[in-house]
């Protein structure tokens, strides 16, 4: 059931994302939605998430608004005259346990400009990011842990 909960947002993000609102594109979106769904089924009913109709929205909107600020940041960056960075990798220490938990953090860091998940500790309980300005580690360990991280664990723990 939850599944058929989860195929609607993600049909929405489809429609955005392709930018067709019509009836055969959202129809589409549900298809694609709803294999997508199917190919983690057995992750999640292995591990018994809980997962939160609501709690799994605020975390896609958390990525909107994420994706918003950190693409004006790089697009601020890339606009400057001198770039004044310090591009780098930082160790990311994991509260989320799971593999899903860490692929979806992961991957949220990925699709967000300026970052990008490099790696993970074998015993999974660091995650390696690297970032375009890493003059504040502690303020992106902080970002992440009070926004991504906090949201998954949220919806899904």
């Amino acid at each position: 059931m939850i599944y058929y909960a989860l195929a609607l947002p993600m049909a929405v993000i489809w429609l955005a994302v392709t930018g067709s609102a019509t009836l055969h594109n959202l129809l589409l979106g549900l298809v694609v939605s709803g294999l997508s769904l199917s190919l983690i089924r057995e992750q999640t009913k292995t591990t018994g998430y809980p997962v939160r109709p609501l709690r799994v929205s605020l975390l896609i909107g958390l990525f909107f608004v994420e994706l918003a600020k950190s693409a004006f940041k790089v697009a601020v960056l890339v606009v400057k005259p001198k770039m004044e960075i310090k591009p780098g990798i930082f160790a990311y220490p994991l509260t989320v346990k799971g593999d899903f938990e860490i692929a979806l953090l992961a991957n949220l860091i990925t699709l967000t400009p300026g970052t990008l998940s490099v790696d993970v500790s074998e015993d999974r309980k660091t995650l390696y990011v690297h970032a375009l300005d890493c003059s504040d580690v502690e303020g992106a360990r902080r970002d992440i842990a009070e926004g991504f991280e906090r949201r998954i664990r949220e919806a899904f723990e």
